[in-house]
C-alpha cells in the first residue's frame, strides 16, 4: 500500500523542478486598477505567505477605497492556480478536504431551506460542486429535485461514482453555461465566485441561463467580518493563494440587480461557521513548526527528531486550542449580528 511519505516522494522532483526558476513566473502583472469598479485608489490590506499547504511565494490582497473590493494584486496566472490548488483538494490534501466538507452538514442544511422556502426546485446545477457532499445532503431536505454538479477538478466525476450528482460537468462554467439556458431553476455557487479570475462573468453567466422566475444562490467569505481585521493574515477565509476575490456584500447585491436579479433573501449571521480563532491558532502553531512536516516543495524530508518534536509541540498546544474553540463557539453565538459573522448567502430571484 501507497503510504503518505511515498506519495510525497513521487511528488518531489516534479515540484522541485517547477520552483526551480522561482515563483515569479506564477503571477500575472500588477493591476492599477480594480477589477470591480476600475477606481485607481487601492491599498494594501495584507502581505501573507501560503499559511495553509506552506508552499513558497509571498501574496498581496489590495483593496478598493472606493468600493471596498478585495483582490489579490498581482495575480496568479493559470500556470500559478495550477501550481497551487495542486495537492490541495485532491491528491496529498484529497483525505483531508474530505473529512472537512464532510462535517459542513448543518451549514448545508442552512444552504437548503433559504433556498427551499422560495419553493421546490426541479432541477439544480451547483457549480464548484467539488466532491458534491452538498448535494447529498440537500437530496435529503429535498428527494423530489434533480441535482446535478460542475468543477474544472476530477472532484465532481468522482461525486457522480458515489451518486452524490446526476450529472457531472467537468470544465469551465462560462463556456458551458449558454448550453444549460433554462435547464436550471436553481444555480448555486457556494464558495466559488472567489476563487474565479473575473467573478462578474461567472454571475452574468449564471443570469443568462437561468429562466425567469429562476434562482441564483451564492455563498462568500465576508470581508468585513471583524475577525478578518482582528486575526491578519491567520484568518482562514483569506485562504492565500486560492482566493482571489473577496467581494463586499453591498457590491454583491448591485451586480445582481444590474443583471435583471432580484435579491429575495440575504443571511449575514446564519452562514457563520464559528472556527476563526481555532484555526488561526492551528494555522500558527502548525507554521511554528513546518520544519518537521514533509511537505513535496521541501528539497527533503524532515529528520526523525524533527518529526517527533513537531508531534511533541504540537500535543503541547491542545489547551490553546481547546480555549480558542470556546472563545469561537460563545462568539458564534452572540456575534452574528455584530460583525463577527464570516459568511454571507444571498439569493437572487431572475425577473427579467
Amino acid at each position: 500500500m501507497t503510504t503518505r511519505s511515498d506519495a510525497v516522494a513521487e511528488r518531489r522532483p516534479a515540484y522541485l523542478s517547477d520552483l526551480a526558476a522561482g515563483t515569479g513566473r506564477f503571477f500575472d502583472e500588477r493591476r492599477e486598477s480594480c477589477p470591480w469598479c476600475d477606481s485607481k485608489q487601492l491599498g494594501v490590506l495584507l502581505r501573507t505567505t501560503d499559511v495553509m499547504q506552506h508552499k513558497p511565494g509571498v501574496f498581496v490582497l489590495e483593496s478598493c477605497k472606493d468600493c471596498g473590493h478585495v483582490f489579490q494584486n498581482p495575480r496568479l496566472n493559470d500556470d500559478g492556480l495550477e501550481f497551487y490548488y495542486r495537492d490541495f483538494y485532491d491528491g496529498l490534501g484529497e483525505e483531508n478536504m474530505n473529512k472537512i466538507f464532510g462535517t459542513k452538514s448543518a451549514g448545508h442544511d442552512g444552504r437548503t431551506r433559504m433556498v427551499a422556502a422560495q419553493g421546490k426546485p426541479k432541477q439544480w446545477l451547483d457549480v464548484g460542486t467539488g466532491h458534491g457532499h452538498f448535494l447529498a445532503d440537500a437530496k435529503r431536505v429535498l428527494p423530489d429535485t434533480e441535482f446535478d454538479g460542475l468543477d474544472r477538478t476530477d472532484g465532481v466525476l468522482i461525486a457522480q461514482q458515489k451518486g452524490r450528482v446526476r450529472k457531472a460537468y467537468q470544465g469551465s462554467f462560462v463556456d458551458l453555461a449558454p448550453g444549460f439556458a433554462g435547464e436550471y431553476d436553481v444555480i448555486s455557487m457556494y464558495h466559488y465566485l472567489e476563487h474565479t479570475a473575473d467573478p462578474k462573468a461567472e454571475m452574468a453567466a449564471a443570469a443568462a441561463a437561468l429562466p425567469v422566475g429562476g434562482h441564483l444562490a451564492i455563498e462568500l467569505p465576508d470581508p468585513e467580518c471583524a475577525w478578518a481585521r482582528l486575526l491578519g493574515k491567520w484568518w482562514i477565509s483569506w485562504l492565500q493563494p486560492q482566493h482571489l476575490h473577496m467581494i463586499p456584500i453591498a457590491n454583491l447585491r448591485a451586480e445582481l440587480n444590474a443583471l435583471g436579479l432580484t435579491v429575495v433573501s440575504e443571511q449575514r449571521a446564519e452562514p457563520h461557521n464559528g472556527q476563526d480563532l481555532v484555526s488561526a491558532a492551528v494555522l500558527a502553531i502548525n507554521a511554528g513548526l513546518i520544519g518537521g512536516e514533509d511537505l513535496a516543495w521541501r528539497p527533503a524530508p524532515p529528520s526523525r527528531a524533527r518529526a517527533l518534536l513537531r508531534k511533541v509541540a504540537f500535543n503541547a498546544s491542545v489547551p490553546v486550542l481547546a480555549l480558542a474553540y470556546l472563545v469561537d463557539r460563545v462568539s458564534a453565538s452572540v456575534g452574528g449580528g455584530r460583525g463577527l459573522s464570516n459568511t454571507y448567502r444571498v439569493l437572487a430571484r431572475r425577473t427579467s
